[in-house]
């Protein structure tokens, strides 16, 4: 059985994307890599961390390449604006390859959002570009290895949540975090933690009605149809060891209710998975970490393990649609 193909994207050049991917490339992922970015970006990084680096696709240190030019290398730390349409680009010439030229899965580094945003492109984070470019419903889930964290909604002011979470767009994300756990982690009935949204899950409506007039009715929905649900749970107490063993995931109603739990119990190891889309995406569970760029010590675990995790969520979608392997 041949090895998944897998596209890798730097990210932001200014950050630690580049050198984080030149260090990937020292090891053996069981999976035959393409990067798509900027070679003289990649080339910098290797030079700074005096590693090797080929882009002839053989051997270690080695990947073939897809050009996508930067116009700018930026100095380290200084992301440039200029570079928004190429960072952008370089995620969007690797969803092609994944939708029609045959590579099994995409790995992502760090982006910076306030620099493409400034660059004139409207950016709230890969997610949702991937999203709107294949037309599916996704949802966002942290993973490490003591928690899977799936949210309701992601970056979005706290005022605005709650307006958020209705009931479709609800049971439309536990059913894509459902089938995933399913199809893509091997779970045969997966069991869900559905955390409320109010302080102890509104308190019978004291503390606020979600619970009650949404998040339950839901639930209740897709119980009758075999789901496997917990909640709605206060989310104080939701994560308590004894309660995270009996789950295979939890899904939180907004980004901070979920991820510092997550990132508190493994941040270096922690990866970043969409789910529902017709290829596993996988990122770095970080940032572009500008302080560290040029060779202070950035630290490739998140990398290391996106790599890992998408070349095995690919090997198993190959596996299981027959797909010819080469």
């Amino acid at each position: 059985m041949g090895r998944p193909r897998l596209a890798l994207v730097p990210g932001e050049p200014a950050g630690v994307g580049p050198e984080l991917c030149v260090i990937a490339l020292q090891h053996d992922h069981d999976a035959d890599i393409t990067v798509f970015g900027d070679r003289a970006a990649l080339e910098r990084a290797a030079l700074v961390l005096d590693l090797p680096l080929r882009l002839d696709g053989t051997g270690p240190g080695s990947a073939r390449l897809v050009e996508v030019p930067h116009p700018v290398l930026p100095a380290y730390g200084s992301p440039d604006p200029a570079n928004a349409a190429s960072i952008i680009g370089a995620l969007r010439a690797a969803a092609d390859a994944c939708g029609r030229h045959g590579l099994d899965g995409m790995v992502t580094g760090p982006v910076h959002k306030a620099a493409i945003d400034a660059g004139g492109i409207a950016f709230t984070g890969t997610t949702g570009m991937l999203a709107a470019w294949t037309g599916r419903d996704v949802v966002m889930m942290l993973a490490n290895d003591v928690v899977r964290v799936a949210l309701a909604t992601v970056h979005l002011p706290l005022r605005q949540v709650a307006d958020a979470i209705t009931r479709p767009a609800l049971e439309r994300t536990i059913e894509v975090l459902h089938h995933a756990l399913r199809f893509d982690f091997g779970i045969c009935e997966p069991v869900i933690a559905v955390l409320g949204l109010n302080p102890h899950a509104g308190e019978d409506g004291l503390l606020g009605r979600e619970e009650i007039e949404v998040i339950g009715p839901v639930l209740d929905r897709l119980r009758a149809r075999g789901l496997r649900l917990q909640g709605p749970l206060p989310a104080d107490t939701a994560f308590l060891p004894r309660r995270l063993r009996e789950v295979d995931a939890v899904l939180a109603m907004y980004h901070d209710q979920g991820l510092p739990v997550l990132k508190y119990s493994g941040f270096e190891q922690a990866v970043n998975i969409t789910l529902g889309l017709p290829w596993p995406r996988v990122a770095v569970d970080h940032g572009t970490a500008l302080d560290l760029a040029g060779g202070r010590g950035a630290d490739p675990s998140s990398l290391l393990e996106a790599i890992g995790t998408c070349a095995r969520l690919a090997a198993a979608r190959r596996a299981r649609s027959g797909a010819p392997q080469t």
